[in-house]
């Protein structure tokens, strides 16, 4: 059996993993794709875990796509491949609890593609971001089309897309590709730190926004509100908005158990 391209801890509420490939700095292979996956869904059965954090360590996060296997896809089989990095990024994007990328070092085509996929992006001084592919001839082929302009906007994705050229930490913040930076070798911490507040905020009210937001985004803002009103109907009727409540009203500190 081949060796794991991931490491998987606790910390905390957080379940942490660590993309592990150093050889071939953090290349996200097939392995890599499933190994991803199936820790992905571990967590987000595991009502102990509140948060799942992604990060590649602490000198790099990913240079993308391992070349080596898609270099040599074509077909049916490129179909399939690509299948499987859009399961990998969508998995993330519907789990039930936020998942961070905790970024340090160059976070490139598809390794950014799967920063777009979580929830939020923290990343330490010195980190880069870009996608590649027009140096080699190809396009991004993990979602960038599609998340990319929908956290910068249009005309700041093109650029990025066109000059496939790195932008840095500072300007990343600026055009909101990451939601906070930090000091070098400051991202996990930061990361860990965020879970740890939202481990003290309702399951399933994070739960229920997460999905609001993803999937209302792409509806008009009239089917928008009707989808958030059915889902704050259904959540009126849980233990942990009746506990949350009373918890207020009592001036006290919530308990909550995701039910």
């Amino acid at each position: 059996m081949s060796a794991a391209s991931i490491m998987v801890r606790r910390e905390g509420p957080a379940t942490i993993v660590t993309l592990h490939r150093p050889e071939r700095r953090n290349a996200i292979s097939r392995q890599m794709m499933e190994e991803i996956v199936a820790a992905a869904q571990a967590a987000d059965g595991d009502p102990a875990v509140r948060a799942l954090v992604v990060t590649g360590g602490a000198e790099y996060f990913s240079a993308g796509a391992d070349l080596t296997e898609a270099g040599q896809v074509q077909g049916a089989d490129a179909l399939r491949y690509f299948q499987g990095l859009h399961r990998l990024n969508a998995t993330l994007e519907g789990l039930a609890k936020p998942v961070i990328a905790a970024i340090e070092g160059f976070c490139l085509t598809g390794g950014c593609e799967l920063a777009l996929a979580c929830d939020i992006r923290v990343a330490g001084a010195g980190a880069t971001f870009a996608i590649t592919s027009a140096r080699i001839g190809t396009m991004p082929g993990a979602g960038g089309t599609q998340r990319l302009p929908r956290i910068v906007g249009l005309a700041r994705a093109l650029e990025m897309l066109f000059s496939a050229e790195p932008i840095d930490a500072d300007e990343a913040f600026r055009i909101g590709l990451i939601n906070r930076k930090t000091e070098q070798g400051g991202a996990l911490r930061l990361a860990l730190d965020m879970a740890a507040v939202y481990a003290e905020r309702a399951p399933l009210g994070l739960a229920f926004a997460k999905r609001a937001v993803r999937r209302g985004i792409e509806m008009d803002l009239a089917s928008g509100l009707d989808l958030e009103t059915f889902m704050t109907t259904c959540i009126y009727g849980t233990a942990d908005r009746h506990e949350g409540i009373s918890a207020f009203l009592e001036k006290r500190k919530a308990r909550f158990e995701g039910k």
